[in-house]
């Protein structure tokens, strides 16, 4: 998903964002539009009276006090008349829960002139929090109708983050295609369509499956929208009907052959996945995706035919293929043969991966003094890449856990960190491997060490939020640092997740829920359903809730959240 713009540092933001108001207030010309020229120009002592604001701001975002940072940007948008921080105040005030800030930095916001989308899309999730249907309908409706926007995609983007729980966000939906405002574009309808799937509505997505295929007969693509939808609601064989129309179509369209091969995946029919992408012209990818399809289907017969059809052009010194070759015969544990493709990749980008690929190799050989005397020689490769030697360590750190050698996984940590110092990727595993032993003040002491380095790393922020929800009773702690991740990509799943168990953690159930729920609809995770699933329980949900963890069972029987809720709710 896309990337928020980072946080910065206090002190260089606030400083550059009262330049940029000050800059307006002195050369704003004066055709300026109307409704800017309602407001008056802020005076010089106010703009150097903002700069307090803007650094309470800033502090309050770095320390994870939202509510507080979003009254400090009001307070500066104020003084400055300057539509970034406004905007700026709002978004911060959504993301907050305080509605009554949200809708003055808004108002103010409006006052000022904005893109018109963004201001919609504030306009819609605002209403949608305060529970304001109506005004929200209206909107959204506005939104979808900003054809040079592209305003549809927005209003998704609205519905799938800014929605209080799936039923407001399905009546939303459903008032958009009973009105008629759907454009009239086969992209917007499957979307809308695959939207409705994931907030679990059946009966909304088959309506839209029926407009869509009145609307665009014979488009390949419906077909697969209309199997999506007959494969949510159970219907196994009537999917299968559904992609065999497609397969056609397929062959001489590779965007169609992912996207078919993709749906046979969902459904469970790996063979016909890979039989799909062996349709038509191949390239590195198909022939990558292909064996990981077969591989996981365990079909080592016609795993070993394309290993064979490969191999034939294998002699050539192709880097890529002969790593793909390396590759497959790893699948199919001809790990000998294996290593000589690795080994046989003679130069390019592929050559540090094959090197690495090889040392694995040799570790599932058990030539594991080759293997380590391989990694210690990458190392110390001063012609390897940066990002080459980095992965050494990481991969014998990770061997070493494999092998339950402690003493030797956190040696290869440590050599790696002398080497490169504070590290993120080396410190970041570091601490997942505490945290997999349990230790978790030296998880937390890595996870600070990158935050040391870099204060804005929304992983690490993440990460050590989420864990001391998880591990600690240390709550408020923790939401804080997951809010400054919030802060930074208020759409990502993960990070809503972990907003939501640590609401949960805090006794805020019906607002746990309502993330939690949100986090599964824009990602379908075992970790995010068991979370759910036990929130469900406490609530006393039950049926829902061991519905949930069914379906954290399919995606990952072995998952440790999955197995920590059904041990704490005996579910």
């Amino acid at each position: 998903m896309p990337r928020a713009t980072r946080l910065t540092k206090p002190a260089v933001l606030a400083a550059g964002l009262l330049l940029a108001a000050s800059a307006a207030a002195v050369s704003k010309p004066p055709a300026a539009s109307a409704a800017t020229q309602r407001l008056p120009k802020p005076s010089a002592e106010a703009v150097s009276q903002a700069l307090e604001s803007l650094m309470v701001g800033e502090f309050s975002l770095q320390a994870g006090r939202l509510d507080e940072a979003a009254k400090a940007y009001l307070r500066a948008a104020h003084a400055t008349r300057d539509a970034a921080l406004a905007e700026r105040a709002t978004r911060i005030a959504l993301l907050a829960k305080d509605d009554a800030s949200a809708a003055d930095a808004l108002a103010l916001w409006h006052g000022l002139g904005g893109d018109p989308a963004a201001l919609r899309s504030a306009d819609a999730m605002l209403a949608l929090r305060k529970g304001q249907d109506a005004q929200a309908r209206e909107h959204l409706v506005a939104l979808v109708g900003m054809k040079a926007n592209d305003g549809w995609r927005q209003a998704l983007g609205v519905l799938g983050v800014g929605a209080r729980s799936p039923e407001q966000a399905t009546a939303m939906v459903r008032a958009l295609v009973e009105g008629g405002h759907i454009p009239a574009r086969l992209d917007a309808w499957l979307a809308f369509g695959g939207l409705a799937q994931r907030l679990e509505q059946p009966e909304l997505a088959e309506r839209i499956v029926t407009e869509v295929v009145r609307r665009f007969p014979g488009e390949p693509r419906v077909a697969l929208l209309q199997a999506s939808q007959l494969r949510e609601a159970g219907k196994r064989e009537e999917a299968l009907a559904a992609l065999q129309a497609v397969m056609p179509h397929a062959e001489n369209n590779p965007a169609l052959r992912l996207a078919l091969a993709g749906e046979y995946d969902r459904l469970g029919d790996l063979s016909a996945a890979a039989d799909v992408l062996a349709r038509g012209p191949q390239d590195e990818q198909t022939y990558s995706l292909r064996a990981s399809l077969l591989a996981r289907a365990q079909d080592k017969t016609t795993l070993t035919k394309l290993y064979e059809e490969l191999g034939r052009e294998g002699s050539r010194p192709d880097p890529q293929r002969r790593l793909l070759l390396g590759q497959v015969a790893e699948f199919l544990d001809r790990n000998e043969e294996a290593l000589g493709w690795y080994q046989g990749v003679p130069g390019g980008p592929q050559r540090w991966t094959a090197r690495l690929r090889a040392t694995n190799v040799l570790h599932e050989l058990d030539r594991d003094a080759e293997a380590f005397k391989s990694l210690r020689e990458l190392q110390a490769d001063v012609s390897a890449p940066e990002d080459a030697r980095r992965d050494a360590y990481l991969l014998e750190a990770a061997l070493r856990g494999e092998d339950n050698e402690l003493a030797a996984e956190m040696d290869a940590f440590a050599r790696g960190l002398a080497a490169f110092a504070d590290d993120p990727e080396l410190l970041y595993a570091r601490a997942l491997s505490w945290e997999r032993r349990d230790d978790i003040p030296r998880a937390e002491a890595d996870l600070r060490r990158v935050l040391v380095a870099d204060p804005d790393s929304v992983a690490a922020l993440n990460a050590l939020g989420y864990t001391l929800a998880d591990r600690t009773t240390r709550y408020q702690e923790a939401l804080e640092l997951i809010d400054r991740a919030r802060t930074a990509e208020p759409d990502n799943p993960a990070i809503i997740d972990s907003y939501g168990w640590v609401l949960y953690r805090l006794g805020r159930l019906e607002e746990a829920l309502v993330e939690l729920r949100r986090a599964f609809t824009l990602q379908k995770d075992p970790e995010i359903a068991s979370h759910l699933g036990e929130v469900l329980w406490v609530i006393g949900k039950r049926e829902e809730a061991r519905r949930y963890f069914g379906q954290a069972r399919e995606l990952d029987p072995d998952n440790r959240a999955l197995k920590r809720a059904l041990e704490r709710t005996g579910a």
